[in-house]
């Protein structure tokens, strides 16, 4: 006859029940795999399919009450069986052998040797760990503790060693390489998790090994991955440590750590691209050469961070926390939200901070590249993190328009309160002209987000009514009619009228080449430039009147005695004509080869139209009268000059020389 059972046999047939059942409804094949499991115990176990509730949630009582129901069908007076005495026996040797794993690497002997460092030892350790999950008695709940405790060191010292530290152009060139790429699919280790017996382990090691003899692991090229991500095999090794932990319930500790490394792996990423944590007192305080070089890193960065750093998390995250999607977003959350909130707060305070004219072009590349990404970096995340990034994000992007506008508003104040009083030398192109054209020119190339941007305002606003232009083009329409307002103003610090004319030459011609020579043609039309051309003959015409009409009021014969008078009245009035023509002429000449042309087309338009208007006039007057002059004595004296003379002399005008040169 058998040996009675002790009197406790019931309670760990019982605990050996919960556990199989507590093991195997989480997985995705429980049924087949509880008939494996449990054949194996007893070959009658096969057969009992009632030992399987239709639903995961079944409870060890409806198992124990299926099997007492069995046994007191085959007579209540039995012996219990010895087969379950041997199952008990063999799980309670499984967990025990789990245990002392786990007590060995506790031990004076292990001293500070990572578990992690060897493969084989890693696979028996999670295996054991896994073993002890749920297992009954102080000794397996004292090892899974320990187990626990040793795995979030060794989960927190592989994230923080998986990512070597990098240079900012191998971060940002590989990052950008990243954005076509795939990361590979990584095999885990050859630990069951779903397999209670931890005596498997060992058949299970050793195929592991063939394979990475074989090459059965995958594994990926420098090529394929970008160097700052975890290394395949670390990232195996993670995900086969967090289920291990997400099965003993540990998810908080295991959230905890991945959110603190990768938080602060992220941080440092930031700082390697240049985007360094500021305060609004820090951006309000730093001068404006290195405000300008850290938003123009924020603009390059930005991208970066969302398509590459944070896509590549996200994918590390779901691949190291398959097992609950829950911890996974959790995880990342933690992970990527100081990252995200140090780059949205710059831009905050970028938007809020005091306005100035230098800054509207980077704000407009932080709005446009926020703007872009904007899609991207919402879809990241999920739930509550999800609405507040969104909700964070859309505010400053409304803030960053906010500046544009009033950034704009304060451009178009500085134009009209220009007030430098000293006049260029030679009419030469002011420099507000310069920097007001070069400014408006930039403002094209972000036609479409300026568009967008200025709807809002309204005729009043830009003093422009013209149903055909676009809000931009009312917006440089606008800005350009400040700026000829202002020249025409300068214009009058010139006393003499003729380079009055050859100053307002100089800039509208400056203004109209800059906008023929852009996307401003577009945003103004050709009506525009025409009437412009307009106004430049204008002033060519008023040059030409103010600077010749004495010099040529030399040359005619009003007030000239008649021929049929005195020769000697006519002698002296053609000496008087011709010495006030030389002394005009020359001071012209003394003048103006000081004054300057900047276009080359348009002297050498000026100048011809002189030779057109003078020396036909002079070539008549000294045809007509040299005869009088010529045998008098000094008669050289007052006709100085022939034709080609003057012409000679006409050719070095405009040209912008220092007098006496």
């Amino acid at each position: 006859m058998a040996a009675a059972p002790p009197p406790d046999g019931q309670e760990k047939v019982i605990a050996a029940a919960q556990h199989i059942v507590k093991s195997l409804a989480s997985s995705k094949n429980a049924a087949d795999d509880m008939i494996r499991i449990l054949s194996g115990f007893d070959n009658r176990l096969s057969l009992m399919s009632d030992l399987f509730p239709p639903p995961p949630s079944a409870t060890v009582d409806s198992i124990l009450e299926t099997d007492e129901g069995t046994s007191q069908g085959e007579g209540d007076g039995d012996d219990p069986d010895p087969d379950e005495d041997d199952a008990v026996a063999r799980a309670e040797a499984e967990w025990d052998a789990a245990a002392e794993v786990i007590e060995r690497w506790e031990s004076p002997a292990a001293g500070d040797a990572l578990v992690f460092d060897s493969r084989e030892d890693a696979e028996e350790y999670l295996a054991a760990a896994a073993c002890l999950a749920g297992a009954p008695g102080p000794r397996a709940d004292a090892a899974l503790q320990a187990a626990m405790a040793r795995l979030q060191d060794e989960f927190r010292h592989l994230l923080v060693l998986g990512a070597p530290p990098l240079a900012a152009e191998d971060l940002q060139a590989s990052l950008l390489r990243r954005l076509s790429l795939t990361v590979p699919s990584f095999n885990s280790s050859a630990v069951d998790l779903d397999c209670p017996s931890f005596a498997q382990h060992h058949a299970a090691a050793a195929e592991g090994a063939d394979e990475q003899q074989g090459g059965g692991r995958s594994s990926a090229s420098d090529d394929e991955i970008s160097p700052y991500l975890i290394a395949p095999d670390t990232v195996s090794a993670l995900r086969d440590i967090a289920e291990v932990m997400l099965r003993a319930g540990y998810a908080p500790e295991l959230c905890q750590i991945y959110g603190e490394v990768r938080r602060d792996t992220l941080m440092e990423c930031l700082a390697v691209l240049g985007v360094d944590k500021m305060s609004l007192e820090e951006v309000q305080r730093v001068e404006w050469g290195v405000l300008d070089g850290k938003m123009k890193k924020w603009i390059q960065a930005l991208k970066v961070v969302v398509r590459g750093l944070l896509a590549e998390e996200r994918r590390i995250c779901s691949q190291i926390l398959a097992a609950n999607p829950n911890a996974e977003e959790e995880c990342f959350t933690e992970a990527a939200k100081g990252c995200v909130l140090q780059m949205l707060n710059f831009g905050d305070a970028i938007a809020i901070g005091k306005r100035s004219t230098e800054k509207l072009f980077r704000i407009l590349g932080m709005y446009e590249v926020l703007a872009e990404v904007l899609p991207e970096l919402e879809g990241l995340f999920s739930g509550e993190a999800k609405d507040f990034i969104k909700e964070e994000a859309e505010g400053i992007l409304a803030r960053l328009g906010d500046a544009v506008r009033g950034t704009i508003e304060e451009f178009a104040n500085a134009i009209q309160g220009e007030t430098s009083r000293r006049p260029l030398p030679g009419g030469e192109i002011h420099p507000l002209t310069r920097y007001v054209m070069n400014y408006v020119r930039l403002l094209a190339d972000y036609n479409a987000s300026l568009n967008k941007l200025l709807e809002c305002w309204d005729t009043e606003m830009t003093g422009v009514d013209n149903p055909n232009m676009t809000p931009l083009g009312h917006c440089v329409l606008m800005l350009i009619t400040h700026l000829q307002c202002k020249i025409d103003e300068k214009s009058r610090l010139y006393e003499d009228e003729a380079l009055q004319n050859i100053f307002l030459m100089n800039n509208l011609l400056y203004i109209v080449q800059k906008v023929k020579d852009s996307e401003l043609k577009t945003l103004l039309g050709d009506n525009w430039i025409r009437k412009r051309r307009g106004q430049i003959r204008q002033y060519s015409t008023g040059y030409l009147r103010s600077s010749w009409t004495r010099v040529l009021a030399c040359l005619r014969d009003d007030g000239l005695p008649h021929t049929m008078g005195s020769s000697s009245q006519l002698k002296v009035a053609l000496k008087d004509r011709f010495k006030n023509f030389n002394l005009a002429f020359e001071e012209l000449c003394r003048t103006q080869t000081s004054w300057r042309v900047v276009d080359p087309q348009l002297r050498e338009e000026l100048k011809i139209s002189i030779s057109e208007k003078v020396l036909p006039a002079y070539r008549s007057f000294v045809g007509r009268f040299r005869g009088q002059l010529e045998g008098g004595r000094g008669s050289a004296r007052y006709i100085k000059y022939n034709p080609d003379d003057l012409e000679n002399q006409v050719s070095d005008f405009f040209e912008g020389r220092k007098p006496n040169a």
